[in-house]
């Protein structure tokens, strides 16, 4: 790998990319810098205004379900430094960060993993041909002839290939057809979570941030959804650079390289993911220090803005009036000849799919809960309560249960729309609400639980228990059914905002956009960073087409289309006490009631063991469901298999023994595939300290990248980007440890 590199992308190559990457970024920072004012502006009014949706009724979350482990098992990677596959412990932490460790002991003793991947912006393929294909469009003419060795050969006829268009490719595979639909579904919750990396609660970084990258995509003549919209602001604008940058690389490089078609496919992966963790490198550096000089000039702008909220708002819309008098016949015209008469069938195709998928997340809380209702009454009565809610507890985020509400929506399809509308991929729409469906399902798990322990403080009965079981179950339904429209409905309308309002812009632009210079001299110059041109003409445009889009979406209410509410509904204080109790401490079933809540991680025991001490409880995180394989089970057709731990080892010295042959065996490699050399520390000896009682409250952590990699202990070559080696030293199973206690958490 080090040839290829130092072949195709020698010091020369690598200054033109840092140029090339550069300019992009200063190009698309300044507006950032601009967007930032006006978004900090929106948010400044939003707030003082009181502007929103209705009221919700569901309680929602206010401490999430940190130290829960959503997934755990066995699954065979493939290393590409020596070309084998090994079996390797898998597990998936609250933050969707799949985590890789040697094998299941090594986890439990908190051997440090052998990497964590961030899969933002990945795809989940199921086959080898699905790979193959991409790769070969990825590359022009290394299409393999019939017979050649492809690529990558899988053991199984079960793989899971984790691909992006410019970051580095993982290769896994399963034993059995069950295991690989299972970890599908856990992968596509990973992807899924990565992909939505901006923080919602971002009231002015994040909208400024979408919005430049917006404006900066239509500068260059690229209307429409973006599939690469997807991961935190330095992968996004990683990804932004790389799709300018790839094309040029590839049309300089790719008849340099030689060999066979795989051969030069596989160079091209190598080369491709050099360049990206290049651009991620500066990227990041870049738009951090941009960053801190905006937060830093923050409160000075929102002096003025407090100080001048009633002229801004003047100003801005004397400029609005302004370029409604001049854009507006025009896009009127535009709506009623082109966006008008496809919205109801926009609509319709929106609305199949999403509303079965949250007819279906009601019907898995009602069969779950009903479920544990009987459970009550036939076999544990309130003493097992607690371990039948820490179950209920963690429903949402359980990959396997959620997949048949998240499947609804893969029939979505905008057939002949797509085209018209220049829609790159209904992805970003199946994402955006499967999230939203996760989202539901654990406000009225939660605002179950909260009534339910409110209910349990009377000291009830199990007879009157499960009556209080069947009336709450009701009660949260009524008001999951009005919280469904309400997110349905904002969703429909965002979501026909972001097909059409793009078309709008570039329908528009060849007769539109060459006036707005002329409207600059409107814009007071001490208001200039809160007010811009191009933003007010785009809400001008947007609010031509509102009107129809609302329009829609209420016809769609009136007639009760797929049980959408009308907006005269209105449940205000329909529950005025409910909201307080939600300011209690967060509820902990196990330890209130009793429960199994604690998982050994694996399926076959459902608790940790009553003789387990205190200290090996907070030790295990809980875990919302586990798949443990056996990790004695060797790949079919392979030659010289790796010795793995037994399951059960008959003595505490021969596990440590053993854990030790293991971490003498091979050193974990870095992203890039170069090992790491161990370190005398890292292989403790068996008198080694035991792990600490409690964890520390800190989860996985964003290690600096760039710096040079010691003995101990390892270093990541980018966490963000891809894979990375956590470091070693009295930390809980899931969590890592950095010199920097200061970094950016990742944003999994």
């Amino acid at each position: 790998m080090g040839d290829v590199l130092s072949t195709h992308l020698d010091d020369a190559r690598r200054q033109h990319i840092a140029e090339k990457t550069g300019k992009i970024l200063t190009e698309f920072l300044r507006f950032y810098e601009d967007q930032y004012g006006v978004a900090l502006f929106n948010s400044m009014r939003h707030e003082i205004e009181g502007t929103g949706p209705p009221q919700a009724q569901l309680l929602w979350r206010k401490v999430p379900l940190d130290e829960r482990i959503i997934f755990s098992g066995n699954l065979f990677q493939y290393q590409e430094d020596n070309k084998k596959w090994r079996n390797r412990f898998s597990l998936v932490p609250h933050n969707y960060g799949l985590v890789l460790y040697e094998n299941k002991v090594a986890y439990e003793r908190q051997v440090p993993p052998r990497a964590v991947i961030n899969s933002a912006g990945y795809k989940i393929l199921t086959s080898v041909d699905q790979y193959l294909e991409l790769v070969s469009n990825s590359l022009p003419g290394t299409t393999s002839k019939s017979g050649t060795t492809p690529i990558l050969k899988c053991p199984t006829q079960f793989p899971l290939i984790l691909w992006h268009p410019s970051a580095r490719h993982y290769y896994f595979c399963m034993m059995t057809e069950a295991e690989q639909d299972k970890w599908q579904a856990v992968l596509q919750d990973c992807v899924r979570h990565c992909n939505n990396g901006i923080p919602e609660d971002s009231k002015v970084e994040g909208p400024a941030f979408t919005d430049a990258i917006r404006m900066y995509r239509q500068s260059k003549e690229l209307y429409g959804t973006w599939e690469m919209l997807c991961g935190n602001e330095v992968q996004i604008l990683s990804n932004l650079v790389m799709e300018e940058l790839g094309p040029e690389l590839k049309a300089e490089l790719a008849p340099r390289l030689k060999g066979k078609p795989q051969e030069r496919q596989r160079q091209w992966i190598q080369i491709s993911d050099a360049v990206y963790r290049m651009v991620y490198e500066q990227a990041k550096a870049r738009f951090d220090a941009v960053l801190s000089k905006l937060q830093l000039a923050r409160p000075a702008m929102e002096a003025v803005i407090r100080t001048d909220m009633d002229q801004i708002i003047t100003s801005k819309e004397h400029l609005a009036s302004k370029i409604r008098a001049s854009i507006l016949p025009k896009a009127e015209v535009c709506v009623r000849n082109h966006v008008q008469p496809y919205i109801p069938s926009i609509l319709e195709a929106l609305m199949v799919p999403t509303s079965q998928g949250f007819t279906e997340v009601r019907d898995v809380f009602f069969k779950e809960v009903t479920d544990m209702n009987l459970n009550v009454i036939n076999e544990g009565g309130i003493d097992k309560l607690g371990e039948y809610m820490e179950k209920l507890s963690q429903l949402a985020y359980h990959p396997l249960k959620m997949q048949s509400c998240y499947e609804k929506m893969e029939p979505l399809r905008l057939d002949g729309l797509q085209q018209r509308f220049d829609v790159s991929s209904t992805s970003v729409f199946k994402q955006r609400a499967q999230i939203h469906m996760r989202e539901q399902m654990d406000n009225a798990v939660y605002t179950f639980e909260t009534l339910l322990h409110q209910e349990l403080g009377k000291g009830p009965t199990k007879e009157e228990l499960c009556k209080s079981i069947q009336r709450i179950l009701e009660r949260v339904l009524k008001k999951y059914d009005y919280d469904s429209s309400s997110v349905r409905k904002r969703f429909f309308r965002e979501a026909l905002l972001q097909i059409t309002i793009p078309f709008l812009l570039k329908k528009l632009a060849p007769t539109c956009k060459s006036e707005l210079s002329r409207f600059q001299e409107l814009i007071f110059e001490d208001f200039a960073r809160f007010i811009l041109v191009e933003n007010t003409y785009e809400e001008v445009v947007l609010q031509t087409v509102m009107k129809d889009i609302l329009q829609a979406v209420k016809e769609a209410a009136v007639q009760r289309k797929h049980n959408l509410y009308r907006d005269s509904v209105v449940m205000h204080n329909s529950d005025p006490n409910l909201h307080l109790l939600a300011e209690g401490a967060p509820i902990d079933w196990g330890e209130e009631y009793g429960g199994g809540g604690d998982s050994s991680g694996d399926s076959s025991s459902p608790g940790v063991p009553e003789a387990a001490t205190l200290s090996e409880k907070r030790r295990r995180a809980k875990q919302v469901v586990s798949v443990v394989q056996d990790e004695e089970a060797g790949l079919p057709f392979e030659a010289v298999p790796e010795p793995l731990s037994p399951a059960s080892p008959d003595s505490i010295t021969e596990l440590r023994g053993l854990l030790a042959q293991d971490l003498r065996a091979e050193s974990p490699p870095l992203a890039n595939g170069a090992p790491v050399q161990e370190s005398p520390q890292s292989m403790a000896a068996p008198e080694a300290a035991p792990p600490p009682a409690s964890p520390p409250a800190s989860p996985l952590q964003q290690l600096p990248p760039g710096k040079a990699v010691d003995l101990e202990p390892p270093k990541p070559s980018d966490q963000e980007t891809g894979e990375q080696v956590s470091s070693p030293g009295g930390r809980p199973p899931i969590h890592t440890t950095t010199e920097d206690s200061t970094g950016v958490q990742t944003e999994f």
